[in-house]
């Protein structure tokens, strides 16, 4: 699987190692490529899963703003939901496109 934006390959992993939340593919974190992510001080809260933390994904001096998400400390009984650890695993969306 590949999440792609700006015509390059932001992250790269097996389909086995990445887990389907909601309709999201959230990736590994050892699949980001780090150069093109920077933090972002923007956060948002998941009544279910808690507050996710965001990264800006920047390629070739453009940046996409809140392109990638992930839970740092998940909310409690959430990874039962699931079934599976999802701390720090990243999600993409606002163009950032997942495919096989």
């Amino acid at each position: 699987m590949k999440a792609t934006w700006n015509g390059t390959v932001v992250a790269e992993a097996a389909k086995e190692n990445l887990i389907r939340i909601e309709g999201n593919w959230y990736f590994p974190p050892s699949a980001l490529k780090r150069e093109f992510y920077e933090d972002s001080d923007h956060h948002t809260t998941c009544v279910w899963k808690g507050e996710a933390s965001y990264y800006d994904v920047v390629v070739d001096g453009e940046r996409n703003a809140f392109g990638a998400w992930y839970y740092p400390a998940p909310k409690e009984g959430s990874i039962d939901l699931v079934k599976k650890d999802f701390t720090d695993y990243v999600a993409f969306w606002n163009g950032i496109v997942v495919s096989e």
